[in-house]
């Protein structure tokens, strides 16, 4: 048993992703099997009654490894002596809002919690932004927080990892796990690109390439892009509440590989710190790359080959991220 217990931080907790993940965080499915928790859940002060609700949820299940929970509603107390914080809590997009002043609400959100981070955090602190837009919200968040490394902050592209990974093995009928080393370039918008030119899939014992496995160009260069880049949109249509289950499990992916490192020759995406990056990306922008993490430090998986399909569509979605980071960054300096 690790006797010192980990601090970690959901932010938007009385929300429906939060509800989701705080059992799978609480029960050690992220952070190991004996590691103890101390589980800080900040909402807004009108959540606070429903928070206590889901408080009284997490005692409930008699989890040997939760040390303690504290509900709260200050910076001060949520962002105090952090290990790992998973920022959930956004403004969400209200009917008939103009991008841009979803953008100039959630700077000052995450603004405000990249300061609390750099004052009351450890230096060492692993944050995952999941709050759309996420890659720009992370980017302010790691900006507002100078004395935190850069690549301490990661945004969730997980989500589409295994959305992409799901669709290639449903295409070839074998379970999700055969299929590896499918790449998300970019934004967590419409606009990032499911990238299959690296993927392998286990086929009846032996890895083809995908394009092998699949055996249909035009569905992997079309229809599986675009089924990807908008299955979060499908989903609302159907549930009429965005993707809670997937996005939880997809933020548990991402945090126990930073935990617990990636599996010998396989690599996964997020969202991180482009500058110095392997593929002529724009630098200062959080950029989803392929990824291994060691010791739970990131590395972009170098000397893939990109060919001018995937060029174009990787510059498409950085121009998107461009746009988004110096409108947020003008707000910032406001």
């Amino acid at each position: 048993m690790h006797s010192e217990p980990i601090r970690v931080l959901v932010t938007g907790a009385a929300g429906q992703i939060a509800y989701s993940l705080l059992f799978s965080i609480a029960k050690g499915d992220v952070f190991g099997k004996d590691q103890p928790i101390v589980l800080l859940l900040l909402d807004i002060t009108p959540m606070l009654p429903v928070l206590e609700g889901v408080v009284m949820e997490l005692q409930d299940c008699a989890l040997p490894l939760l040390r303690e929970i504290v509900p709260t509603d200050k910076e001060e107390v949520a962002f105090k002596d952090l290990d790992a914080a998973i920022l959930v809590g956004s403004m969400p997009r209200k009917e008939g809002m103009e991008r841009k002043d979803l953008l100039k609400a959630n700077v000052a959100i995450f603004k405000s919690q990249g300061a609390a981070l750099d004052e009351y955090a450890k230096k060492t602190v692993k944050v995952l932004v999941v709050g759309n837009p996420a890659n720009t919200n992370c980017l302010i968040a790691a900006k507002s927080a100078p004395s935190i490394p850069k690549e301490n902050f990661s945004c969730l592209t997980r989500l589409d990892h295994n959305r992409a990974r799901s669709q290639v093995a449903m295409r070839c009928g074998v379970p999700a796990t055969h299929v590896k080393n499918v790449i998300i370039w970019g934004n967590h918008s419409s606009t990032q690109y499911p990238d299959v030119h690296h993927c392998l899939v286990n086929m009846s014992g032996s890895e083809l390439a995908c394009f092998d496995a699949v055996k249909d160009d035009a569905w992997l260069k079309g229809e599986f892009i675009a089924t990807v880049q908008q299955r979060g949109a499908a989903v609302i249509k159907a549930r009429k509440l965005s993707s809670a289950m997937s996005a939880a499990k997809a933020i548990c992916d991402h945090m126990r590989d930073i935990w617990t490192g990636t599996p010998e020759g396989e690599f996964i995406s997020m969202g991180v710190y482009s500058t110095g990056n392997p593929y002529g990306v724009t630098e200062d922008l959080i950029y989803s790359f392929p990824v291994q993490i060691k010791d739970k430090s990131w590395k972009i998986v170098g000397g893939l080959n990109i060919n001018d399909f995937s060029r174009t569509k990787m510059d498409t979605t950085a121009s998107e991220l461009i746009e988004e980071r110096d409108t947020a960054v003008s707000f910032l300096a406001a």
